[in-house]
């Protein structure tokens, strides 16, 4: 995979990346230097540490602990660079295993329904039929209705409208605006990355000749001043209608109220190991 070290920018100012700083610091080897009660962080300058109680001088590729953070020091920049930091490791970071208890499997037992019977009595016409009778008129099956009388006033405004289809006006169109885009090169070449600038240029457009048609007063209508209607009315002929049925009744027993009994689980226990 290309990599990149350091970059070149149009002004011709070369800058080096902070990872060939880092890669410079390991390129001749890393050595481990210990925990040290010096505050170290990604940056400093600190040339001696203090490691078990002595002073440690700082040397390109070494390799120091502070608090849960890892640095190791480049002579390129003589710094130090944070490399790694175990403070958000969770508990189970230093553990080979871990185990808990669960039931995976079993059986809920049926609940029973305990409850108090009770009597239900119905009683109605729930067959018959229907026919028509001489006595007074209960329902109107057909009939007709009048067609009522419309009067509509509409609302009106004198307005202004073109004679014609362009009402004498027309228009002479004008050039648009012509852009050539400012271009960015860029290139890399012995992982240094090159950019280039070129600048564009901008035409302003020729607007469009317009001339104005020509416009003639119309009465023209904007809504309803006023609307009516008759009432209509409705024709038909009535007729009597009677329901004859035989009445019946019927019982039965029915447990409207009652406990329901607390169904129990059974399973058998297992252990999840985790490693």
């Amino acid at each position: 995979m290309p990599e990149l070290s350091r970059i070149t920018l149009p002004s011709g100012t070369t800058y080096d990346l902070k990872d060939a700083t880092a890669r410079a610091a390991i390129a001749g080897g890393t050595s481990f230097l210990g925990i040290t009660t010096t505050a170290l962080t990604d940056g400093s300058t600190i040339s001696t540490i203090t490691i078990g109680g002595e002073s440690v001088s700082a040397v390109n590729g070494g390799i120091a602990i502070y608090n849960s953070k890892e640095f190791i020091y480049a002579d390129t920049d003589s710094s130090w660079h944070e490399i790694g930091d175990t403070g958000n490791l969770g508990d189970l970071a230093y553990k080979d295993t871990a185990s808990a208890s669960y039931t995976p499997a079993g059986g809920v037992s049926k609940p029973t329904f305990t409850g108090t019977e009770g009597n239900l009595s119905v009683t109605g016409t729930p067959t018959g039929s229907i026919t028509t009778g001489t006595g007074t008129a209960n329902y109107t099956p057909a009939g007709s209705v009048s067609t009522p009388t419309i009067t509509v006033t509409p609302s009106t405004v004198s307005k202004y409208v073109a004679a014609s289809a362009t009402g004498g006006g027309s228009a002479t169109a004008g050039t648009a605006a012509a852009c050539t885009l400012p271009v960015l090169t860029t290139s890399v070449a012995n992982e240094t990355l090159t950019i280039g600038w070129t600048a564009g240029s901008f035409t302003a457009n020729v607007p469009t000749k317009v001339t104005m048609p020509s416009f003639s007063s119309q009465t023209i209508a904007t809504g309803i001043s006023s609307a009516t209607s008759t009432q209509p009315t409705f024709t038909g002929t009535g007729t009597q209608l009677k329901f004859a049925g035989d009445s019946m009744t019927s019982t039965g027993k029915f447990t409207p109220a009652g406990d329901v009994s607390k169904p129990t689980f059974t399973g058998t226990a297992a252990t999840i190991e985790v490693s």
